[in-house]
């Protein structure tokens, strides 16, 4: 009996916490649809609920302080890009007084290189001229494939110089006027001038087939300090067309012939100042005299006689 009893306790107790556990949860159940249910009154009386999105207060100012900032910058620069162009004279063809054409680059006005300048070609404008300017010098310089100078043309304040392996001035129609190089120098021309004061000096020989001056102007052939040597295997010839030829020297004037002869043409033949022999006959006056040679080839006068006198004047020759 008592364990009839302890069951009957036992399932009471059981049926007891099943009502308790199933009425709480039936209460759990039922708070979260009421609050749901207050909820959605407390929104429906409220009306619809915004949510703002952005950036406000000192970060809103700080980023329009930086985009205004930003649109200063750019109308600065578009101002100073325009000013450039429009000073600089930036076209679609070139720049300033530099223009871009099909067969090069134009340049018009006066130019300043600061560095090299390498160009194929540089000419000026139809009938303008080209100049070339500078402080101290120009120099040109022509190079091989391994960047050597083989001529050089330097235009400088005191001189000229042109260093090459031969100089050469042609005429336009590619005749030869002058040219030099380590052996010789040649001149082209059919006449040779010179116009300095002083005449030309010549420190060495001289070849040419023809010296002579200009019309109605002198021609010396002088040489101060030595001696002066005209040879010619063919013969020398010296004339003086309309005016007189004079040969002056401090010393000795000899006239040698080795094969041949020295003739002397002339209507007249004066040697003025030849000595002359102390023999004259007694109370003679008269003024013809003989021309005698010394047996050294000195020439003296001997006043003439019925009989040369050559023999008794023979003290001249000593």
């Amino acid at each position: 009996m008592a364990t009839l009893g302890e069951a009957k306790n036992s399932l009471q107790t059981s049926s007891k916490v099943k009502v308790v556990a199933g009425f709480r949860r039936s209460l759990l159940l039922k708070m979260p649809q009421e609050q749901y249910a207050h909820r959605s009154a407390m929104q429906s009386s409220e009306g619809p609920q915004v949510y703002k999105v952005g950036i406000y207060g000192w970060r809103k100012r700080c980023l329009y302080f930086f985009v205004l900032l930003l649109m200063i910058l750019i109308l600065v620069n578009l101002a100073m890009t325009i000013w450039i162009l429009k000073v600089m004279n930036f076209t679609i063809d070139g720049m300033g007084n530099l223009r871009i054409t099909e067969k090069g680059l134009k340049l018009e006005g006066d130019s300043e290189f600061l560095k090299p300048l390498y160009a194929k070609e540089i000419r000026s404008r139809p009938g303008n001229p080209l100049y070339f300017q500078s402080a101290r010098n120009v120099t040109v310089n022509i190079l091989n494939e391994k960047t050597k100078v083989l001529t050089r043309l330097v235009t400088g304040p005191q001189a000229v110089e042109a260093h090459s392996q031969k100089f050469e001035v042609k005429t336009t129609s590619g005749k030869l006027l002058f040219s030099a190089d380590d052996n010789e120098v040649v001149v082209g021309a059919e006449r040779l001038r010179v116009l300095g004061a002083e005449g030309t000096v010549f420190p060495k020989s001289i070849e040419t087939p023809n010296v002579r001056a200009d019309p109605f102007k002198e021609l010396r052939l002088e040489s101060p300090t030595r001696a002066l040597v005209m040879e010619a295997p063919k013969g020398i010839e010296i004339n003086a067309e309309a005016g007189s030829l004079e040969a002056t020297c401090r010393t000795e004037l000899r006239l040698e012939s080795k094969d041949g002869e020295i003739t002397l043409d002339s209507a007249k033949i004066k040697l003025p100042k030849l000595p002359q022999g102390f023999y004259s006959a007694a109370g003679s006056r008269q003024k013809i005299y003989e021309l005698c040679v010394c047996p050294n080839g000195r020439l003296f006068l001997s006043q003439a006689g019925a009989s040369s006198t050559c023999q008794i004047n023979t003290s001249v020759c000593l």
